[in-house]
């Protein structure tokens, strides 16, 4: 048999494939049982940016750690702070890629908006990411690190809620979201309730099955925009691989709510058809729909539909039996969009003479 190798970092895998990674290399290295418990909470219960700031162990255990387990880090590159409290977070990556997660409060509800992949290849036309084509896949650390740098920053600011609604289609990177879930959800990682987190999709049907599968009521979203594959295939590609009835069946497998997003751009998808459409959807699926308004910055060359129009599409769904919610939008004094911010700030530094 072919040895498995062992684990380059402990951030990367599940908390409890860390502990055994752990146990087994204190055994070898002679140190106490009680010392893994005491290391594996610095990891994500208790995170360190660095074994020197685990004081609460020996000094030359924190370097013989530093030495075989050293710790990643997402760079923070740029912070912007919204008047209404938003604050929208550009990482750096240890490649160079950059990735952007946002923090939305809401009195005692903080919602971080993860990303899973650096860049996306869906090219969705109201979407800033789409803008930059796709990168790479994060890895799990990548993914769940968003979480981490917060509590890092300050430990009272940990998310209540996690949504992956940042760059990337999630259930294209299955392989590392399905760690990432377990270390966001795990008491001995995160600690964040299965119904606090929030995935979407446009509707990777392969990845919906996989996430159905899973034992925790974990919460789908489906980004839906439009509720008929002629209207929806012009603002979502994806509409070619994975058509709305196969992606609706799929959703039908998963016990807890599902939630449509449905982001309204004017003369594209927010007419009273539109909304019976989407009706007659949702009450089938016993879905509730977020109505999002389109964030200027994420599709400059789209309109988004006026604030009375989109009240009025509410109440159309209302009447006829759906619950819909109006979901303000947040940080429009900075870039909130999704991939804005990595967007402007490539553009400024290619804008920018060499020796600056």
């Amino acid at each position: 048999m072919v040895a498995v190798p062992p684990p380059s970092s402990l951030l990367d895998i599940t908390p409890a494939a860390a502990a055994q990674a752990l146990t087994d290399w204190a055994a070898a290295e002679g140190l106490p049982a009680y010392r893994v418990g005491q290391i594996a909470a610095r990891l994500w219960q208790r995170p360190a940016g660095s074994w020197d700031e685990a004081t609460d162990l020996p000094r030359p255990l924190r370097e013989r750690l530093a030495t075989r387990w050293p710790i990643p880090r997402l760079t923070l590159a740029t912070r912007q702070v919204s008047q209404d409290g938003t604050r929208k977070y550009l990482w750096r990556l240890a490649d160079g890629e950059s990735i952007e997660s946002v923090l939305i409060p809401s009195g005692i509800r903080r919602t971080l908006c993860i990303s899973s992949q650096a860049g996306c290849a869906l090219g969705c036309v109201f979407c800033a990411t789409g803008m930059m084509g796709f990168r790479r896949n994060l890895t799990p650390f990548e993914i769940a690190g968003q979480v981490r740098e917060l509590m890092l920053e300050d430990p009272a600011e940990k998310p209540t809620n996690i949504v992956f609604m940042g760059m990337g289609e999630p259930l294209l990177n299955w392989e590392a979201v399905d760690v990432a879930l377990t270390i966001l959800n795990s008491p001995e990682g995160l600690g964040i309730g299965a119904r606090h987190i929030t995935v979407s999709t446009v509707g990777i049907i392969p990845g919906m099955v996989k996430l159905a599968a899973r034992p925790e009521q974990f919460r789908l979203a489906i980004s839906l925009h439009a509720a008929n594959p002629s209207r929806r295939l012009p603002l979502m590609p994806i509409e070619k691989k994975y058509g709305l009835s196969e992606v609706l069946d799929a959703a039908a497998a998963f016990r807890k709510r599902i939630t449509f997003e449905y982001v309204l751009i004017e003369g594209k998808n927010d007419s009273e058809r539109d909304a019976s459409d989407l009706a007659a959807l949702a009450r089938r699926m016993g879905a509730m729909v977020n109505l999002l308004p389109l964030h200027p910055g994420g599709a400059p060359d789209l309109t988004p539909t006026s604030p009375p129009r989109i009240r009025e599409f509410a109440e159309q769904l209302k009447v006829r039996g759906v619950e819909a919610v109006v979901r303000r939008s947040r940080g429009l004094d900075i870039s909130a969009a999704c991939g804005q911010l990595k967007v402007e700030v490539e553009g400024r530094r290619r804008q920018q003479p060499a020796h600056q």
